[in-house]
């Protein structure tokens, strides 16, 4: 199965950038399915965690309030070009996806 997640980071200046896509629903489970007239369920991711080289860089505690395939971007110091960068999510369903790629 392809990962959920498309990952991408670029450094420049030392600083790296990485970009994250995440496939996913994230049903608040306040929506009415118009054909059967109920709420949908809840599904959606509450924790995301990006390591460096096996050290954690940022968690991310989430909730019902982001919106449906999130974009998530953020920038750190420390990194060189051929670095590891991981990405793992958890969502309210016990779900996991987990992806990695180098530093270019």
């Amino acid at each position: 199965m392809a990962s959920s997640i498309r990952l991408k980071t670029k450094i420049r200046d030392g600083v790296t950038t990485v970009r994250a896509i995440i496939r996913h629903p994230m049903e608040t489970g306040f929506r009415i399915d118009s054909e059967t007239n109920e709420f949908i369920p809840p599904h959606y991711i509450n924790e995301i965690v990006i390591k460096h080289n096996g050290s954690v860089v940022i968690t991310c505690d989430w909730s019902r309030a982001i919106s449906k395939n999130p974009y998530l971007s953020f920038m750190f110091e420390g990194a060189t070009i051929g670095d590891k960068v991981e990405l793992s999510w958890t969502d309210n369903r016990n779900n996991v996806d987990s992806t990695e790629t180098l530093i270019k």
